[in-house]
């Protein structure tokens, strides 16, 4: 069975993140600066492998999978190389972001699943708490949208047990407004809304402050706030220490915590 071509099991919720290979100077370009072009394609590989892992171990416990839904085409080899080797492996289809959000659920419903949560790979730190839940919330009766909010407007994750593209049509992606123009279009096919926890994605330098608050304490120890729910993320975390350790990191990333800025625009980094 290969992995690119059939998925690993049919009767589960599919835990899907949408993604893309990340490349110098075109991954997580919001970042550069204060990192580098190829710092910031590294630290997105870390995002990504941070993710994967954390869904891979809601999965021991849930009626869910992982699957990467990746972009661009003839990247399959990378990302077998970078995840879990339970992954499927999806390919992105369509141009637009809602089109490809709607191709994704598409390919995963069609192929036997019974319900498919679409993730962002810019939120390292989500608690795995809140992934359990949407897939609770999948797996009870009725047909329902599943939305995790991003504190920018946005979502890091939408859920769904049927095909339902209306709620993917009239948004205005990349703004404040993603997430409430989403909750009407399920309401005008009256469709009932689950909504999760919020939580934040890292796009731009303020969220990359946050996130570096989040995983460290100014004596360089684990933080505290959201860190008895907050996935640890170690691979974001063992690579942020090393750009903190070098010359002048804490004077790139560690400024200090004033005016962060909400998350940026949830998952449409991962698929262009």
């Amino acid at each position: 069975m290969s992995r690119s071509n059939e998925l690993l099991s049919q009767t589960v919720c599919a835990l899907a993140v949408m993604t893309k290979a990340p490349v110098a100077g075109a991954s997580k370009t919001r970042l550069t600066p204060p990192l580098t072009a190829n710092e910031a394609a590294k630290l997105s590989a870390c995002f990504l492998r941070d993710t994967c892992d954390n869904i891979a171990s809601v999965c021991l416990d849930e009626a869910s999978e992982g699957v990467a839904v990746y972009t661009p085409a003839g990247t399959q080899a990378f990302f077998n190389r970078l995840l879990p080797a339970s992954y499927g492996l999806v390919e992105q289809r369509g141009s637009a972001f809602g089109e490809r959000l709607f191709h994704a659920a598409e390919d995963l419903l069609l192929s036997g699943y019974d319900s498919v949560c679409l993730i962002d790979s810019d939120s390292p730190t989500l608690p795995a708490a809140f992934l359990r839940a949407a897939v609770s919330a999948l797996a009870s009766s009725g047909d329902r949208l599943v939305l995790g909010p991003a504190k920018d407007g946005g979502y890091y994750l939408i859920g769904l047990k049927k095909l339902h593209r209306r709620v993917f049509e009239d948004v205005d992606w990349s703004t404040s407004r993603v997430l409430a123009q989403t909750i009407a279009r399920a309401k005008e096919v009256k469709l009932p809304v689950t909504v999760l926890p919020a939580w934040f994605d890292v796009d731009d330098a303020a969220t990359l402050r946050q996130l570096c608050y989040e995983l460290f304490a100014r004596n360089g120890k684990h933080a505290m706030s959201s860190a008895s729910v907050a996935y640890r993320a170690p691979y974001t975390r063992a690579y942020l220490s090393q750009l903190l350790a070098a010359d002048n990191g804490r004077q790139r990333l560690w400024k200090p915590m004033v005016g962060l800025s909400s998350a940026a625009r949830g998952m449409e980094n991962a698929t262009s």
